[in-house]
Order: structure tokens, then C-alpha cells, then sequence
């Protein structure tokens, strides 16, 4: 990227943003976080390993790695083109994010054939990560109907916790559910958080965790965003879930919290003053852009070398029929306002994935804005189609990183470059 490429890309800011990504990302895999999470454990029954989620393939190599016993059996169930290799013991597999498909059915029945039947003495080890509402599913109405009403809350401009209250009700795993098909075995969950604040009934739709939500709130959702649903569904959003569970013991390892610090330490290795502006993001994409560009001009022409992170989830309303995801979308509405400037706005997702693309997220620069238009792109009409990722592909402004092996959220980082 950058001039070599026909694009008056500011390639020092570029080589920022692609270290900071690098090393923020770095610093939250799992593989060090499971292995303490699990030091000194030890099992009297047979261990069962499931793993699910788009970082499970990594936390289950780190698992396997470190366990003290060789799981009775294990299984990984990931998105597509997230398993990097067969794992000895542990069958690998694959199924749909962001909407469920038949291979997630087939996942789910396999992880809960492997782990019926169980003892009091035996132990589910229960590897959870963000994209398990999708992957782990059992629905209580049929999946073309569960397909369509995901559909209809991805495009609605719902926050996670709000989808997850409505989907842990059309589930027959999500919302404690799972747990309680385990026992009288222990439950031991080792979770990766993805959603801000760390709540443990909303990450992955909670199958182990008692449900704090209530079918009031789960309908009220369903209203305030006029979702299409069958008597079967509504009937399903007034059956209240699991409020309390005797067999569980969870822990989180990582979360947007700890991506912000890891991100925050890099900047501060290539000599940005450092300012962390939020780890609860959680607006529309395009106005966290848009703040993000006027704290920039706020503080141009100070002369400091300034990194401005802001972590955690925006949300996309969908008007247009274009392609990308919420991480491009910040991204490109900060180039109007950063235009100009010797300054760069980057999203990116901690996975490696945004939206329904092979893109992490989204950068631009002070010269983005002018790139954009010389190739006949409008950053408001490329907004107005959701369709971020055509325009930034234009310009090299796509961040690809490919599956990162972890899952804790977004970071957004606003740097100034200084004089």
C-alpha cells in the first residue's frame, strides 16, 4: 500500500496502524490466558472437551497442550476457515456465522451426543468464544425461520445483548440451557469476552450461564424493532430460561478491556501520547468515526504525536444493499473530517472478520478523502449503501488480517501525527 500503488497514502501513519493492529491482536490470543486458566487443575472423571466459537480451534490447541489428562473426547466447532489444522483426539468442524446453516445443527448435535450421559464426576470443559450464538444451535423452530429472523436483527441496528436475548429463547442450548444438559457432570467454562461489559449470560448466548434477561425484555426487543416472527417464535420469546445452575464454574480470560491496554502499549512503544477515550463503545459505526475525526481536529496543529483509542461494539443499520461491516464503516466516515491531515482513523476487529467480508476493518488517512474521489467515490453515498468495503478497497484502505485466533471485541484507534 501507499504511493508505490498510485495512492498519496501517508505511509508512516499506515505502518502505525498496521503495528498497532499487529501487536494489540498479538497480546489477546488465548494460548498463554488457557494455559493459566487451567494450570493445576485436576479431574477425578473423564474430561469432555468442547470448544466453540470463532477462536475455539486456538483454544483448543492451547487446552490440549496444557491439560493434566487427555480429554475423553473433544470437539471444536468454529466458523468456516478458522480451523488451521486437525487437532490428535479432537474432531475439528465447521458451521455458519454470522447466520446459523446446517453444519452448525450438526455441530451442535455432535457436541451434545459427546456429552450426554454424563457422571457427577466428570467434567465438560467448555472453551467459549464470540460467534457461538450462531455456531452452537439447536433451534426451537425450524432453521429457515431462525435464518430469517438473524437476518432480519442484523440488519436492524440491535446491539449484541438485545439479539441475544431474543435468540437464547429460540434455542435449545443458548441461555443455561447447555448446562443443564450436562448434568449431573461440572461444567467448566473458559470464556474469551466479545461483548462490553463482560457479560457472561450475553457472550455466545450464555449456554452455561443462568439468564439474567427476561421474556419481557426479549419481547419488548422483538417490538422495538418490528421483527417478522411466527406464533411458534413468539411463543418460544415468552418461555422464561434457566435462573439458576448448580454445576457451573466459569472465568474470563480476555476482553476489550485488555485489548485497548495492548493496543495503548504499542502506541506508546512508536512514541504516541496515549489517550484511552472508551472500552464501552457501543453507537452507531459511522458517528464513532465521525467523533473520532473531530477529536483529531481538535488537537491539530498542537505539535504532539497523539493516539486516541476508543474499544468495544458499534452497530450498523443497514439502508443500502452495499457490502462491509461496522469497522470499515467507522473508518471511512472519519475521512471527511480528518481530510487534510496529518492524521489516520482504523478499525479493526479482533477476530480477523467484519461484517460478512474477508476484511478485519478499515484505515484512512488525510488523504483518503481525495483518493476516494478521484476513483468516483462518495464517502456519503458509499455510507448511505453500506457498501464501506468497495470504497476502501479502492483506496488500499482494507485491514486483512485473515482468522486471528482470538475474539475480544474491536478497537478503534484515532492517531495525529504531529509536526
Amino acid at each position: 500500500m501507499g504511493k508505490e500503488n498510485g495512492n498519496c497514502m501517508n505511509e508512516i501513519l499506515y505502518r502505525d496502524a498496521r503495528q498497532i493492529m499487529a501487536g494489540a491482536i498479538r497480546q489477546v490470543l488465548p494460548d498463554i490466558a488457557v494455559g493459566q486458566a487451567l494450570s493445576g487443575r485436576e479431574y477425578s472423571g473423564k474430561v469432555y472437551l468442547a470448544a466453540i466459537g470463532k477462536a475455539a480451534w486456538q483454544m483448543a490447541k492451547a487446552a490440549a497442550d496444557c491439560l493434566p489428562v487427555s480429554p475423553a473426547a473433544g470437539i471444536v466447532l468454529t466458523k468456516y476457515g478458522h480451523v488451521k489444522h486437525m487437532l490428535p483426539g479432537i474432531v475439528c468442524l465447521e458451521g455458519g456465522h454470522p447466520v446459523p446453516d446446517e453444519n452448525s445443527l450438526k455441530g451442535t448435535e455432535a457436541v451434545l451426543n459427546m456429552t450426554a450421559d454424563l457422571t457427577e464426576d466428570d467434567t465438560v470443559l467448555l472453551l467459549l468464544s464470540g460467534g457461538g450464538s450462531a455456531l452452537f444451535e439447536q433451534p426451537l423452530v425450524p432453521l429457515e425461520e431462525l435464518q430469517d429472523i438473524t437476518g432480519q436483527l442484523l440488519a436492524s441496528g440491535a446491539d449484541i445483548v438485545e439479539m441475544n436475548r431474543i435468540r437464547k429463547r429460540l434455542s435449545g442450548v443458548k441461555g443455561g440451557r447447555f448446562a443443564q444438559h450436562c448434568a449431573p457432570a461440572k461444567v467448566e467454562a473458559v470464556i474469551l469476552s466479545d461483548i462490553v461489559g463482560d457479560p457472561l449470560d450475553m457472550i455466545a448466548s450464555g449456554p452455561v450461564t443462568p439468564d439474567t434477561s427476561t421474556c419481557r425484555q426479549a419481547m419488548a426487543a422483538a417490538r422495538k424493532y418490528r421483527l417478522n416472527l411466527s406464533s411458534r417464535a413468539k411463543a418460544c420469546l415468552e418461555k422464561e430460561t434457566p435462573k439458576e445452575l448448580g454445576n457451573v464454574e466459569t472465568r474470563i480470560i480476555g476482553s476489550v478491556r485488555q485489548l485497548c491496554a495492548a493496543a495503548g502499549d504499542v502506541c506508546r512503544e512508536l512514541g504516541y501520547e496515549t489517550v484511552l477515550l472508551t472500552d464501552c463503545l457501543g453507537c452507531e459505526a459511522r458517528e464513532a468515526g465521525r467523533f473520532l475525526a473531530d477529536i483529531v481536529r481538535c488537537h491539530a496543529g498542537s505539535g504532539r504525536k497523539l493516539a486516541f483509542l476508543a474499544g468495544g461494539e458499534t452497530v450498523v443499520s443497514l439502508t443500502g444493499h452495499g457490502m462491509g461491516g461496522r469497522n470499515q464503516e467507522l473508518a471511512l466516515a472519519a475521512a471527511p473530517g480528518i481530510a487534510g491531515l496529518h492524521a489516520a482513523v482504523f478499525s479493526v476487529g479482533s477476530d480477523g472478520t467484519d461484517g460478512p467480508t474477508d476484511a478485519a476493518g478499515g484505515y484512512v488517512d488525510g488523504d483518503t478523502q481525495r483518493a476516494l474521489q478521484e476513483k468516483g467515490y462518495s464517502v456519503s453515498e458509499a455510507l448511505a449503501e453500506n457498501d464501506a468495503y468497495h470504497a476502501l478497497q479502492a483506496v488500499n484502505g482494507l485491514l486483512i488480517t485473515g482468522p486471528t485466533g482470538t475474539n475480544v471485541n474491536d478497537v478503534a484507534v484515532a492517531l495525529l501525527q504531529g509536526d
